[in-house]
């Protein structure tokens, strides 16, 4: 008996849909908002205004091209948080709506379990129990996980996530926004170990990233005061010594995890981990721990409505529905559905 989903994904700057089918994914549309760049950061009431002129033609693009009637589809799912209130509400709004007028059942999805599943969209697959370390412009958190619907967070940021560092240490530095991959392409040019920046020392397995923001800033305005043309003429370094630093705070804690649960079955989620850098890190550690690392394709990497697909599938394998009454959570951490 077959199984197809249609996902719909919209908890911040990013429209997606995609239709799943038997635990395959056939697509993934999506629409990004340019609307926030001039801002220099995302703006929760333009990105819900985004989100209902694109969530239609999306949806219908997605349906289209999987080849399955909407009378085919067994269910819709939907992120229910944890991200913006007002784009999240687009979304849940829109599926329940799409799922009452078809009479078909709904899955609610944590959007931090969907990224740890997105690794279950392309082979290779991690084995159970694996840590994930999810890194995002949001987030930052070791999960273990014991089961696909089973995980518990081992330690996460206190304070900004590191992919909010990327981004403001890259405003600071005027790189267009988003600032990170911006950073990556510059760091890859410089020496990583030109500027030495302070590693937050932190308890167990906690991350915290606000201090090296303060440090960079300070940085930057006491070479300023000697050469005005400091950033122009270092930027490479800059972005080399800041990158360097941000991932070496990562790997610590991941490292730590790694020996503390005695697994080596090690995944990256999350927008960050397209980050070039960390990616080369992560190799060069699976060698030096003999981990069995996964990294998903980049398209899987941001927010998308694919991995939102793959973690409804597994919902929908053990019956694990929701009704009508269903509300969006702008902070819905892994493990609690509510």
């Amino acid at each position: 008996m077959s199984c197809n989903i249609l996902a719909i994904e919209s908890s911040c700057d990013e429209t997606s849909a995609s239709v799943i089918s038997d635990g395959k994914i056939l697509n993934n549309i999506v629409a990004t908002q340019s609307v926030h760049e001039k801002y220099g950061g995302v703006v929760p009431e333009l990105a819900s205004r985004a989100h209902q002129q694109h969530l239609i033609p999306v949806v219908a693009e997605a349906i289209k091209s999987s080849g399955i009637a909407k009378s085919e589809l067994d269910a819709i799912a939907f992120t229910r948080g944890p991200g913006l209130m007002g784009a999240l509400l687009v979304g849940v709004s829109f599926a329940k709506s799409f799922a009452y007028a078809l009479d078909k059942p709904i899955i609610e999805v944590n959007h931090m379990e969907a990224h740890v599943l997105a690794h279950f969209i392309d082979a290779p697959k991690p084995s159970f129990p694996f840590i994930c370390l999810t890194v995002s412009g949001g987030h930052t958190q070791l999960v273990l996980v014991k089961s696909a619907l089973s995980m518990e967070v081992l330690g996460e940021t206190k304070d900004d996530a590191v992919g909010e560092a990327f981004d403001k240490i890259s405003k600071i530095l005027g790189l267009p926004y988003p600032g990170g991959p911006y950073l990556d392409k510059l760091a890859a040019k410089g020496n990583p170990l030109a500027y030495p920046f302070p590693v937050s020392e932190m308890k167990g397995l906690s991350f915290s990233f606000s201090g090296i923001k303060t440090a960079v800033l300070y940085f930057l305005k006491e070479n300023i005061k000697k050469d005005p043309n400091f950033i122009e003429n270092n930027l490479e370094d800059i972005c080399a010594s800041v990158q360097h630093t941000l991932i070496k705070m990562l790997m610590q804690k991941l490292v730590k995890a790694t020996k503390e649960q005695g697994i080596k079955e090690v995944a990256i989620a999350g927008g960050v981990s397209a980050n070039s850098g960390l990616r080369q890190t992560i190799a060069d550690a699976a060698k030096k721990y003999r981990w069995n690392v996964y990294l998903p394709k980049l398209e899987y990497c941001t927010d998308n409505a694919a991995m939102v697909a793959m973690a409804a599938h597994f919902k929908y394998q053990e019956g694990l529905f929701t009704d009508l009454n269903v509300s969006p959570l702008a902070k819905l951490k892994i493990g609690n559905h509510g």
